[in-house]
């Protein structure tokens, strides 16, 4: 199983590839029940986006486990880039998404302040300390 910054990429288990399958915009996500990276097979993304999502679900696994809650203002843009999803009502995911796609440098969220760049910076040299 691949590891990434100390996680497992793992297959989906039989009721996530049916969750999937029903939402092919969703690339993958981090299970916290089990500290996991699944990546959806459904989404077509080329390796390369799925090594970004990837870095951002760990990042996310990773802030969670070390009890980091990113705190930051959100702009309008991102505002309007989150909503429709989950994220519009789960402003803590939000935020580690941000964060996470800073990481990975997936411009989805749009442009990032100063404050959240600075934040990207802290959390790779936090998650470059473990293993890769």
């Amino acid at each position: 199983m691949p590891r990434l910054f100390g996680y497992d990429i793992r297959e989906p288990s039989k009721d996530e590839l049916g969750w999937f399958s029903k939402n092919p915009k969703v690339s993958g996500r981090a299970v916290f029940e089990d500290n996991t990276i699944v990546l959806n097979p459904y989404s077509g993304l080329t390796p390369e986006q799925y090594q970004a999502v990837a870095v951002n679900e760990a990042a996310r696994l990773y802030m969670r486990n070390n009890n980091i809650v990113p705190e930051f203002d959100v702009t309008d843009e991102q505002v309007g880039l989150f909503k429709g999803t989950a994220y519009e009502k789960d402003p803590l995911a939000m935020r580690e998404t941000i964060l996470g796609r800073g990481l990975s440098s997936d411009p989805s969220s749009g442009k990032l302040t100063p404050q959240q760049k600075a934040l990207v910076e802290i959390l790779r040299k936090a998650m470059m300390g473990g293993t890769q």
